[in-house]
């Protein structure tokens, strides 16, 4: 999102997220204080709330009110999707914000943060494993006619992904507290 809100700006969203089902979901129909999260997650696809849209104002601070956001868990082990729907400033084409992603992917600061995929076959299976925060599906990635509308498929491993990104995290605030110190 910040590539784009940086280039094209972004005038309000929706973040899906796909993931797999979590450990306070039943296994079997059962109660649950989220009636939905009662439901058999090795079973059915569930809809929840989700963290997401309050984390992005932490991120990249003044966009989060301009989003809302949703969960989806499903009966999968791992491998996660966030469903980008951004309204932008500025008008691009299906090559323009691809030219975009893949650029950041190549050069700059986020180069360790985005993949950019060009696989016509990338599934959930496919990203496990995977350390990066981000794989950008470049074939899936749609434009409206009007140029103004972009849906952005992220794929991510919300297991050995996310604890690469704590470990990420801790050595650099590791380096700040030493350099802090000398």
């Amino acid at each position: 999102m910040k590539v784009v809100n940086d280039i094209l700006g972004i005038e309000k969203g929706h973040i899906e997220t796909v993931h797999a089902f979590t450990n306070d979901q039943n296994l079997v129909d059962n109660m649950h204080s989220k009636y939905r999260r009662g439901r058999s997650a090795a079973t059915n696809m569930v809809i929840t709330e989700t963290g997401a849209g309050s984390a992005i104002d932490k991120a990249i601070p003044g966009l989060g009110p301009k989003f809302t956001s949703n969960a989806i868990r499903v009966p999968v082990p791992d491998g996660s999707l966030a469903i980008l729907n951004l309204q932008v400033s500025k008008h691009t084409t299906l090559d323009g914000i691809n030219e975009i992603m893949r650029k950041a992917a190549l050069e700059g600061d986020l180069v360790e943060q985005i993949n950019y995929s060009i696989s016509n076959e990338l599934v959930s299976s496919d990203i496990i494993g995977n350390s990066c925060p981000a794989i950008y599906d470049s074939k899936a990635t749609q434009v409206h006619p009007d140029g103004m509308s972009v849906v952005l498929y992220v794929w991510y491993d919300n297991e050995y992904g996310y604890t690469r990104q704590v470990m990420r995290l801790s050595k650099y605030i590791a380096q700040v507290q030493r350099k802090r110190y000398y």
